[in-house]
């Protein structure tokens, strides 16, 4: 018995999930440098309100960034189980079976890795732009 869901589930499951994180993850680093340009620091009265105005939507990025290695472990996890399920079903399962089953597992780490490092380098741009913005507030109003 295959148990092809489950290939199924690796391919468009786990790496169609970090997928969808990852155009999120962009889709919130454009949105966010687009406000970062137009943002009108005479405007703000606080800094609270700034620091608010300017973090707003940069935990998911974060989050993001933090979890896309475990789904993509998840991913080869299921793969690997599928493989040695696969074996323990085919008496004929040769090696190079063995190794295309786990090769193909460990497709999901690398792109849970790919993600996270994007997801980590955009987080860290943007919360570094959030703070020249917060430090040229200060500036500006002498404190």
């Amino acid at each position: 018995m295959r148990m092809g869901w489950l290939s199924s589930f690796i391919d468009y499951g786990v790496i169609g999930l970090l997928l969808a994180l990852s155009v999120i993850v962009v889709a919130i680093a454009f949105e966010r440098c687009l406000f970062y340009r137009g943002v009108d620091l005479k405007a703000v009265g606080d800094i609270k309100s700034l620091e608010l105005i300017l973090t707003r939507r940069l935990f998911v990025i974060a989050s993001v960034a933090s979890n896309a290695p475990y789904l993509g472990l998840l991913g080869t996890v299921f793969g690997i189980m599928l493989t040695f399920y696969n074996m323990g079903h085919d008496a004929n399962f040769d090696a190079m079976r063995i190794m295309t089953g786990l090769a193909l597992a460990l497709k999901a780490t690398a792109a849970g890795l790919v993600v996270a490092l994007a997801a980590v380098t955009l987080y860290n741009t943007l919360l570094r732009r959030a703070k020249v913005l917060t430090l040229q507030w200060e500036i500006a109003r002498g404190r």
